[in-house]
């Protein structure tokens, strides 16, 4: 519990923990307070960093059990509070990793705010004996964003007629063949992975999500499969009936919430089920504007915390946590999902080598399951075919799940 009754306190024989300025006895776990937590709106922080046992930390102090005020500290990365801040943007729009705390004090491969609590509870059963804490259990999430589930088949007829010809006058004559035997049917489409996917998750149990693009228009990045295909709802149809699946809300949908209600509305008109959780197509989420509209259009899940530049822990954080809405000064009912892994980050962004991207994501892999957090990957049926640009990618993938999640 939380008290401000200082008799309270005092008559307590509990294990406690004194966050203020008084000191009441040498006998005290005292952590000594910065004032954030007693703030109100947003205020600019003067944030200095410095290392104490090996971590960094920021928010010192000069007295206490510990030398940082670990809760503002904690609060301050997980509430994002540095996005509600002015920013200068990516070129999307977005809060570039660049612009982070984390990115320029050398921390965002790391769960900073899960290594600490994991200090203080050691801290805590040293100091009250034969305190117990409640366990956490390591968990792996894989999700995979469905932007186009077909390369060819069931695309617009004049955008494959006009790919015939680039590849023919181009002289990409495997991409040429290969459209040819995909619509002649003696080839599968090669975006079509999801028998794959199917097949390595039941393979390692693993609690797979699904995020579907249902642009109703293609315009710029969204570049879906039209929504009123057959084959796509199949296959939506399909996949909802064994793992959890949910909205990619379009670039368009970000200015536009009736654009939003109508994606959702598509989902659950499909699958008949209600839609509850979401990651935004391209990561094109801003805080605080973005969050507001999930939650009136009935969203509970958001799985978009991460970055589409650097792989890495947004919020310095592996588990879920609700957001925070300054505005209103108050905890609101989102979950929020972050993610530590993106394909699409080691491809384009890092331009990694595969056998770097697998170094990554095991670090990474290792990060959270030392803190027991919740480890959240986005992969792209797209990256992951048979074709000979990304084949190792698929490799790569499997022989990661083979190696850390067979029993």
């Amino acid at each position: 519990m939380i008290t401000t009754d200082k008799l309270a306190y005092l008559n307590s024989t509990s294990a406690k923990v004194n966050y203020s300025d008084e000191k009441f006895s040498d006998q005290d776990f005292k952590i000594t307070p910065v004032g954030l937590l007693f703030q109100q709106n947003i205020q600019d922080q003067q944030i200095h960093c410095f290392e104490w046992n090996g971590l960094t930390r920021f928010y010192k102090t000069e007295s206490g059990s510990l030398p940082f005020d670990i809760f503002s500290a904690a609060f301050y990365l997980i509430s994002r509070y540095e996005e509600w801040l002015p920013f200068l943007p990516d070129q999307y729009g977005r809060f570039a990793h660049t612009n982070s705390l984390a990115h320029k004090n050398n921390f965002l491969h790391l769960p900073l705010v899960q290594l600490w609590l994991m200090e203080f509870e050691e801290m805590l059963q040293t100091f009250f004996q034969g305190y117990q804490l409640p366990k956490r259990y390591f968990s792996f999430v894989p999700t995979y964003d469905v932007d186009i589930a077909f390369c060819y088949l069931h695309q617009p007829f004049f955008k494959n007629l006009v790919g015939f010809y680039r590849d023919l006058l181009t002289g990409k004559f495997d991409s040429f063949l290969e459209r040819g035997n995909v619509y002649s049917g003696n080839q599968k489409d090669p975006f079509d992975q999801f028998d794959f996917l199917e097949e390595i998750n039941n393979r390692y149990k693993l609690p797979a999500i699904y995020f579907f693009l249902l642009a109703d228009k293609r315009m710029g990045v969204d570049k879906n499969i039209h929504p009123s295909k057959k084959a796509l709802k199949d296959l939506i149809n399909k996949i909802a009936l064994k793992f959890q699946t949910g909205i990619h809300p379009s670039w368009q949908s970000g200015e536009n919430n009736l654009v939003l209600e109508q994606e959702i509305n598509t989902l659950v008109k499909v699958i008949q089920q209600p839609v509850t959780i979401s990651r935004q197509h391209y990561l094109k989420m801003t805080i605080p504007e973005t969050y507001p509209k999930l939650l009136q259009a009935g969203i509970k899940k958001e799985y978009t915390m991460g970055y589409g530049t650097a792989n890495g822990f947004r919020a310095s954080y592996a588990n879920a946590f609700y957001w925070y809405d300054f505005k209103n000064e108050r905890v609101t009912d989102l979950e929020i999902h972050p993610f530590c892994y993106m394909d699409t980050n080691s491809i384009f962004e890092l331009r990694a080598p595969v056998y770097e991207a697998k170094k990554e994501l095991q670090e990474l892999w290792d990060q959270i399951k030392n803190v027991n957090g919740e480890m959240i990957c986005i992969f792209h049926n797209n990256f992951l075919t048979d074709q000979p640009e990304w084949l190792e990618w698929k490799k790569m993938y499997t022989s990661f799940l083979e190696e850390n999640c067979s029993a």
